[in-house]
């Protein structure tokens, strides 16, 4: 599992480091920086999981950092500030911060809330995906893998569990070619006969279904002389 990756936009040396310090040793990979200027840089260029930002930075403040970065992302922003003030974090958090720590600060609480924002986004992230691996979206065809329903223009096209499942092998696999035989011994679970047409049948029924003009197909494209592949845009 790839570590953890923390941005840290802090200008008090003893504060920044200390900081760097405890994380590293919870094993996050940690980058300091100390302007805002830079933290924007950084942003824009690499991945993080966690941005920790003091309000009082040189070139840039905090606060148009995050302003900048909700443009953009939504990659968990933490921010820490000697303005302890309801108004200042009303202001932070009314930008799109997911945190306010105000100084001084236990590190112990501070570490804390790290982990809690980093869990959330984990969480976040994992769910992301598994909607996205359920939910397979090509131009205006939509597959939803839990309720077995495929969709065109949002309009329901009713498919047999055959036809459904060719299709979901297809889509799996955007732009991979597939022979008559491995598309047979995957749906069918048998061995692939050359003379049979089974395969064949299947695809002409799923094309009528969800092709505009099945005789020149969008999706489920020909081959000539190996099989069939998917062709679309993903959204």
């Amino acid at each position: 599992m790839s570590l953890s990756k923390i941005l840290v936009a802090e200008d008090d040396k003893e504060i920044s480091h200390l900081i760097q310090r405890t994380l590293q040793n919870e094993g996050y990979d940690t980058q300091l920086v100390n302007d805002g200027k830079e933290a924007l840089d950084c942003i824009n260029s690499f991945h993080y999981d966690l941005i920790i930002l003091d309000i009082m930075l040189p070139q840039m403040d905090g606060l148009e950092v995050l302003q900048h970065i909700r443009q953009h992302k939504n990659t968990p922003v933490m921010i820490l500030s000697a303005k302890g003030g309801e108004q200042d974090k009303v202001l932070g958090l009314g930008l799109g911060a997911d945190d306010y720590i105000s100084k001084p600060f236990f590190i112990g609480e501070f570490l804390a809330r790290v982990k809690a924002q980093l869990r959330r986004y984990l969480y976040l992230n994992e769910t992301k995906k598994e909607d996205s691996q359920k939910l397979l979206k090509f131009n205006d065809l939509e597959l939803n893998r839990d309720t077995y329903e495929v969709k065109i223009k949002n309009n329901k096209i009713m498919l047999t569990a055959k036809e459904f499942a060719i299709l979901e092998l297809l889509l799996t696999h955007p732009a991979k070619v597939f022979s008559k035989s491995q598309i047979f011994s995957h749906i069918w679970k048998e061995d692939f006969h050359t003379d049979d047409n089974t395969v064949m049948v299947h695809i002409n029924r799923l094309r009528n279904k969800i092709e505009t003009d099945p005789s020149a197909p969008e999706y489920i494209q020909t081959v000539w002389g190996i099989g069939y592949r998917f062709a679309g845009d993903r959204k």
